[in-house]
C-alpha cells in the first residue's frame, strides 16, 4: 500500500461521483452534500477547488488509484486559527488503514501550510472507525455534543476531535 494525496482534477469526476454516491458514505457526512451525488455535482466541486490555493481538498490515492477524499474547511471570525477536517474512503477499501495514513498526511500538510493552531474533526457517534482513525493520529476527544446532530431523522451525539499544533 502506498498512499498519497493529490488535488482533484476534472478527469476524476466520474470516480468521485461513483464512490461518493454510496449511501453508507453519505450517512457519515453532513446533509449539504447531495445524495444522490451526480457527475454534475462532482464536476462542480472539482471546478470550485481548482481556484483555491493553497489546495484544501485532495483525492486519496493508493498506488495510482483514487480510493477516497480528504479536505479542510478554513474557519473564520474568532475561529480563524482552526480548520475543520473531513475525509471519506470508498466502501470497498474500508478497514485497510487508508484513512489513518491519509489523515496523517493531511495533518502534516495543514500544519505546514496554513497559519492555524488547531485541526477539528466532528464525528457522528455511530462512526467508531473514524474515531479510531483520529485517535491513531493523536487527535484527542475534546467534547461530545450530546444529541447534537440530526441525521436521517435521528438525534445522535457529535464527537469533537482535535489536534493542536506543537510550537
Amino acid at each position: 500500500m502506498y498512499i498519497t494525496l493529490k488535488p482533484w482534477a476534472i478527469e476524476d469526476a466520474t470516480t468521485l461521483s461513483a464512490y461518493f454516491n454510496n449511501i453508507n458514505i453519505w450517512n457519515n457526512l453532513r446533509d449539504f452534500i447531495p445524495h444522490p451525488y451526480t457527475q454534475e455535482d462532482a464536476e462542480k466541486f472539482i471546478a470550485s477547488q481548482s481556484e483555491i490555493f493553497p489546495t484544501q481538498n485532495f483525492a486519496i490515492v493508493n498506488e495510482g488509484e483514487i480510493v477516497g477524499g480528504i479536505g479542510i474547511t478554513l474557519l473564520d471570525d474568532v475561529y480563524k486559527m482552526n480548520v475543520e477536517l473531513g475525509y471519506w474512503v470508498a466502501e470497498q477499501f474500508w478497514g485497510q488503514g487508508i484513512a489513518t495514513i491519509a489523515v496523517g498526511l493531511m495533518t502534516q500538510y495543514v500544519f505546514e501550510t496554513f497559519s492555524i493552531n488547531r485541526i477539528v474533526a466532528e464525528v457522528f457517534d455511530y462512526n467508531k472507525a473514524s474515531m479510531r482513525v483520529l485517535e491513531k493520529n493523536e487527535y484527542y476527544l475534546e467534547c461530545v455534543k450530546r444529541k447534537g446532530i440530526l441525521k436521517n431523522g435521528v438525534l445522535t451525539d457529535d464527537s469533537v476531535w482535535v489536534k493542536q499544533k506543537v510550537f
